[in-house]
């Protein structure tokens, strides 16, 4: 039978996967829960509610967070949608992306797919336990969600709102799930899943960005756009969420079909023939590891450039204050407008330079971490046995790790230039001024490898913990200043504590010490690998 034993494989996989489940769910369902119970405060008076819809309204927070369609009288639940739906979305979409990748593809890296086939066990088992195990986490994260938002008591708040924001989100991650689980079937390794995945999810959020600003409509073909659609708290339209529970079953439909006709540990993509000779740069760990990343690398550089350039391209809408505000324009002339505009350019391009910094940094963690996936894999065993220092190993996955994180930040600001200039013609700002941005958050991206470093050192198994930086990092400083966080909130990052570059100058004082900072917690991360027992396979 194809599916024998698949209620036992799904009993195992909740019992191993349970506090990932329980830390995941806090994640989500406490941000959601958290932030709703603070928005009556933040946008309880007239006087608020009027400042935060005219900023929804602007073409830099439609790209950002989609267009706000609720009609007058304005309630606090409105502005709730409008600012957490979109995010919600995507860290949703994340966390099914990761556990779908987990059950599938990495079994089959690590050999336990290949353990569990040599038993009495369906050749379907596996991946339908991972369908069902996705199943049962969305529809917790539903209502969970729901019940959380209930609790809050938001004013202009529904029941109806309430639970379609819970489902909806449940939908739209289980629709990712799928996608995710189809990347498995076609990539013939987790590293490939991910990186499909993740692209997929990446060029679906930049359609949804572009056409929400240049026409709504097409926002329908974009797939994300669908959670858009549901209008919760105003139309409260419930058919999106059909739409995307048919496209989830006829995607996962597909990833089972096509589980059947691949071998365990082969993917459908076709693999080319490599070279007859290995290539001289192989000669050392950093032409290795460079190998090894060289397909990832170039998609996460192109991506980030793309994406640069992508939200530079509304920079001629973003600050263009002379059609939107006449009066604005009389009571300080032509040039104060202009200088309005630059101001206000610079400061969306603040946020969008903390967005750039933290998706470079991804990358960067990825290579860095092999270092300790690769040696539990067995992977590094041949390098270690040949005259390879540890220094020189440590060094070559850093170096790579931190050259390219910090290379990505460079192509994604200067991709947001180009685009920027051509939209803003003669009023376009030069290159060296978005460059602030570049060289005020460098030196926190340099701390964030630096702490991760360490915990690849001395902490392996902890590794991953690293990875709250940039997550913390993106949500305190992205959203905190819509949700009025506190100065030392914001600055329990390495993110937080540079200042509103490129809107101000740099200050090197800070940027040397960050720097400093960072390199020291680099070095003090290899005393502790260089001392620490390496792992067998």
């Amino acid at each position: 039978m194809q599916h024998a034993k698949t209620g036992f494989l799904l009993k195992t996989a909740l019992r191993r996967d349970w506090l990932k489940i329980v830390l995941w769910l806090l994640g989500v369902v406490g941000l959601m829960a958290g932030a709703a119970g603070k928005f009556d405060t933040l946008y309880g008076s007239p006087k608020a509610m009027a400042t935060i819809i005219e900023t929804l309204k602007t073409p830099a927070m439609v790209s950002l967070l989609g267009p706000f369609t609720a009609k007058a009288p304005y309630t606090v639940a409105n502005v709730y949608a409008a600012e957490m739906m979109v995010f919600m979305g995507l860290f949703v979409a994340m966390m099914n992306s990761y556990f779908a990748v987990h059950t599938t593809r990495a079994e089959e890296d690590t050999g336990v797919a290949e353990l569990i086939r040599a038993h009495a066990v369906g050749r379907s088992a596996s991946l339908t336990a991972a369908s069902l195990e996705l199943v049962i986490l969305n529809l917790i994260t539903a209502v969970l969600a729901a019940l959380g938002l209930q609790a809050a008591g938001m004013t202009g708040a529904d029941a109806a709102g309430n639970w379609l924001f819970g489902l909806g989100l449940g939908a739209f991650g289980l629709m990712f799930g799928a996608f995710t689980l189809l990347f498995a079937q076609v990539a013939d390794s987790a590293r490939g899943t991910t990186l499909l995945s993740y692209s997929w999810l990446g060029l679906l959020f930049i359609a949804r960005m572009v056409t929400d600003v240049t026409d709504p409509k097409l926002t329908w073909w974009t797939i994300y756009g669908w959670i858009e659609k549901l209008a919760i708290y105003d139309q409260n339209t419930w058919w999106p969420v059909l739409l995307m529970l048919a496209l989830t079953a006829l995607v996962g439909g597909l990833a089972l079909r096509l589980g059947t006709q691949r071998d365990l540990g082969a993917g459908l993509l076709p693999q080319r023939a490599g070279r007859r000779t290995a290539s001289p740069f192989l000669r050392g760990p950093l032409g290795l590891v460079a190998r090894l990343e060289r397909t990832s690398t170039i998609i996460w550089l192109i991506a980030l450039l793309i994406l640069g350039a992508t939200y530079g391209s509304i920079f001629g809408t973003a600050g263009d204050l002379m059609s939107s505000n006449p009066t604005m324009a009389k009571l300080i002339g032509t040039t104060g407008v202009r200088l309005a505009n630059r101001a206000i350019v610079l400061a969306f391009a603040n946020k969008l330079t903390v967005i750039f910094v933290i998706l470079a940094t991804i990358p960067g963690l990825i290579t860095l971490f092999r270092l300790n996936r690769d040696e539990a894999r067995g992977s590094l065993e041949l390098v270690h046995a040949k005259s390879v220092s540890r220094l020189r190993l440590y060094a070559s996955v850093t170096g790579f790790g931190l050259v390219i994180a910090l290379a990505g930040l460079a192509l994604a600001i200067w991709g947001m230039q180009l685009a920027g200039g051509a939209a803003m013609g003669p009023d376009a700002l030069s290159l060296s001024r978005y460059m602030r941005g570049f060289w005020g958050y460098a030196p926190a991206l340099i701390v964030t490898f630096g702490v991760s470093a360490v915990l690849v050192g001395a902490l392996q198994r902890w590794q991953s913990v690293a990875w709250a930086l940039p997550a913390y990092g993106f949500f305190s400083l992205y959203l905190g200043s819509l949700l009025d966080f506190p100065d030392w909130a914001k600055q329990l990052t390495p993110y937080g504590w540079v200042n509103d570059v490129p809107l101000k100058a740099v200050d090197w004082g800070q940027a040397g010490w960050m720097t400093a900072l960072g390199l020291g917690l680099l070095v003090l991360g290899y005393l502790a690998y260089a001392r620490r027992d390496l792992r067998e396979n």
